[in-house]
C-alpha cells in the first residue's frame, strides 16, 4: 500500500475542496479529472478524507497530516495507515473511542459537534459528538408484502444483514443495486425516518383521507404514508418542477400512480391553496445536522447563521401549509436536524 502517496493526495484534495457541493460528488468529479487513481486508490484516499472531516474542528492545532492519522485511528478498528504512520497506536486500535482518546492523551470531551450550544435539550452532547466518528450503517425499509423476497435476494447475494420489523440493516459498503429493486422491493431510508409517521399510525383512525406532502422532495415520506395508508388520496408539491419530475419517476418504480402534484413555494407570503387536507406532512428544509454522520464535511463548512435561516424558512412553510389543514386533521412536522431552533 502506498501509504505516504495516499496521504499526500488526501492533503491536496482537502486543501482544494471548498464545501460548495457535497464532498462525495466533488471527489467523484476530481477523480474523473485525475485518471491516474485506480479503484483501490480512490477508495483509500476518500476514506482518509472522510475520517479527517469526522474530527470537525477537534485537534485544530495539529497539521492536516496529523489530523488524518488521528481520524484513521479513532474511526477504524483496523487501519494499515495507522500501522504504517503511527505504529505506537496500533495496540489500541480495537479499543472504544473514549479509550482511544485516553490512549493518545486527548480530552474525552473533544469538541466534534461545532454547535453544541444549539442542540435540542434531549440530545446528550458528548454521545452525539462522538457519534460522528462512526460511519452510519445502511438502512432499508421493506415495502408491503416484499419482506420474504428481500430476505431471499439478500441471502442469495451473500449480503450480511439484520432485520427488525420492516427495517433492514446492512454495512454501509453493501452493494444492493444489482440485488434488490429499489423503491419496489425496498426504500433506502434511515431507521429514524422510517418511524416519523408512527404518531399518525397510532392516532389516526381513518383509512381513506386526503393527504398533502408540502415539501415532497424525493417522495420518501409520501411512499411511507402510502404503505401505511394505501387508500390515502395523495397530493405532493415542491418548489421546482425538476424535483417533481424525479419524484414521479420514483413513484412509478414504487407502483404509485394515483396522486396529484403541483409546483409551489409554500414559504412565500403570496402562497395560497384552495384545497383542504385531512393530513399534511411537512418534511421541512433544514440544516440536516442529524445526518452529518453521513456527510461529515458539513461539520467543517456549515455556517452558524444558516440555523436562523432554516428556522425562519421552516416557520413560514409551517404557517402557510397549516392553513390548508381540515378541522380535526393532523399536521406532521419533520426535520432531520438536532438544533432546537429548528425543532
Amino acid at each position: 500500500m502506498h501509504v505516504h502517496s495516499y496521504l499526500q493526495s488526501a492533503v491536496t484534495i482537502l486543501q482544494l475542496y471548498d464545501g460548495n457541493i457535497p464532498f462525495a460528488a466533488w471527489l467523484k468529479n476530481y477523480f474523473k479529472q485525475n485518471k491516474k487513481f485506480g479503484s483501490k486508490d480512490r477508495k483509500a484516499i476518500g476514506d482518509l478524507c472522510f475520517c479527517f472531516f469526522r474530527l470537525s474542528n477537534a485537534f485544530a492545532e495539529k497539521s492536516i497530516q496529523e489530523r488524518i492519522s488521528i481520524g484513521q485511528f479513532l474511526c477504524h478498528a483496523n487501519s494499515p495507515f495507522v500501522n504504517e504512520l503511527k505504529p505506537e497506536w496500533q495496540p489500541f486500535l480495537a479499543l472504544s473511542i473514549p479509550e482511544k482518546l485516553k490512549a493518545i492523551n486527548a480530552d474525552e470531551d473533544i469538541a466534534i459537534s461545532p454547535f453544541s450550544q444549539e442542540l435540542s435539550p434531549e440530545i446528550e452532547n458528548g454521545t452525539f459528538s462522538l457519534s460522528h466518528l462512526v460511519q452510519p450503517d445502511l438502512f432499508l425499509r421493506t415495502r408491503p408484502g416484499k419482506q420474504e423476497t428481500v430476505i431471499q435476494k439478500l441471502n442469495a447475494g451473500a449480503v450480511s444483514f439484520t432485520i427488525e420489523s420492516d427495517c433492514v440493516r446492512l454495512a454501509n459498503t453493501s452493494k444492493i443495486d444489482d440485488i434488490l429493486e429499489l423503491d419496489s422491493d425496498v426504500v433506502v431510508q434511515d431507521k429514524s425516518s422510517q418511524q416519523v409517521l408512527n404518531p399518525l399510525k397510532e392516532n389516526w383512525n381513518k383509512d381513506s383521507f386526503t393527504a398533502w406532502d408540502c415539501c415532497a422532495a424525493s417522495g420518501g415520506k409520501t411512499i411511507l404514508l402510502h404503505d401505511i395508508f394505501p387508500k390515502a388520496q395523495l397530493t405532493v408539491s415542491d418548489i421546482r418542477e425538476s424535483i417533481l419530475h424525479n419524484l414521479r419517476s420514483r413513484f412509478r418504480r414504487a407502483g404509485i400512480h394515483q396522486y396529484q402534484s403541483f409546483v409551489a413555494d409554500v414559504s412565500a407570503s403570496s402562497f395560497r391553496s384552495n384545497r383542504k387536507y385531512d393530513v399534511i406532512i411537512c418534511d421541512a428544509p433544514c440544516s440536516g445536522s442529524g445526518t452529518w454522520g453521513r456527510t461529515p464535511e458539513q461539520l467543517h463548512f456549515f455556517k452558524h447563521d444558516r440555523i436562523d435561516y432554516y428556522a425562519d424558512l421552516q416557520k413560514r412553510i409551517a404557517a402557510n401549509a397549516s392553513k390548508s389543514l381540515n378541522k380535526d386533521g393532523m399536521f406532521v412536522y419533520i426535520t432531520c436536524s438536532v438544533f432546537k431552533k429548528e425543532n
